[in-house]
């Protein structure tokens, strides 16, 4: 056992920066041909911008060897 006290780390006596939140269009030109590359129909390109319907298929995860 140590009779030493116990320090914090150095990082923690720096000011930590804010986020800025940017609002994100994902109707833009530039996400809309992302949209068209990674989507194949309608419901995957709402599935991919975070609107799933209630009760669709869950993606399996891919197996790590």
């Amino acid at each position: 056992k140590s009779s030493k006290p116990k320090r914090g780390k150095g990082k923690s006596s720096k000011k930590k920066a804010k986020k800025v939140v940017k609002e994100v269009d994902i109707l833009s030109p530039a996400a809309m041909l992302n949209a068209y590359y990674i989507c194949h129909n309608a419901p995957a390109c709402l599935e991919f911008r975070g609107f799933s319907w209630p009760g669709s298929p869950k993606k399996k995860g891919k197996k790590r060897k």
